[in-house]
């Protein structure tokens, strides 16, 4: 999926990280005060972003955080990011697990991993279907087609999809195919 995108009315100004899209929107605001802008995120929805102060009180902001500040590593095993939390399974289930190679958590860390493995690519394109009706939604909800559209993404039709947008002003219609791309 792409990056951040600022939009005024149905033209497309900016976008990219979340600090390249605020600085794109603050410098169209300061060209045009009276812009109404809508900024999205990768996932189709609306964010907000606090646009006061300069590009470098923006990037305190919004930045992304310096990974060279990383805490120095104590003594002991390293945090693998491992979460305790409580699982409930019938008495079966965790006989099974006590008997596999590595104990109940590893076996469980395996079927996990198989399971999302498995739902990758379903997992992907219900994603991809949901940001762009997102964007739409937003964008593109009072144009002409656009149950039309909705019916086609989410029925998995890409060519009926590509007819409906075509008409659409092409910045929506060009930011539309790209958060749908992976849908169908």
């Amino acid at each position: 999926m792409s990056g951040y995108v600022v939009f005024a009315g149905d033209r497309r100004v900016g976008g990219g990280s979340r600090l390249e899209a605020a600085l794109a929107a603050q410098a169209h605001l300061a060209s045009a005060p009276d812009a109404r802008l809508l900024i999205f995120d990768p996932d189709g929805r609306q964010v907000d972003f606090d646009l006061r102060g300069g590009p470098a009180d923006l990037a305190a902001r919004l930045g992304e955080p310096d990974a060279s500040a990383e805490a120095p590593r104590g003594r002991g095993r390293p945090k693998l990011g491992v979460t305790a939390r409580e699982v409930t399974l019938l008495p079966r289930h965790w006989e099974w697990l006590a008997a596999q190679p590595g104990g109940a958590s590893v076996a469980l860390r395996k079927l996990v991993e198989a399971a999302r493995r498995e739902a990758e690519g379903p997992d992907r394109r219900r994603a991809a279907r949901e940001a762009a009706y997102r964007f739409a939604s937003a964008m593109a909800g009072d144009l002409e087609g656009f149950e039309a559209m909705s019916r086609a993404l989410f029925a998995g039709d890409a060519e009926g999809f590509a007819l409906r947008i075509a008409a659409w002003p092409g910045d929506i219609a060009g930011h539309l195919a790209a958060l749908a791309s992976e849908a169908f």
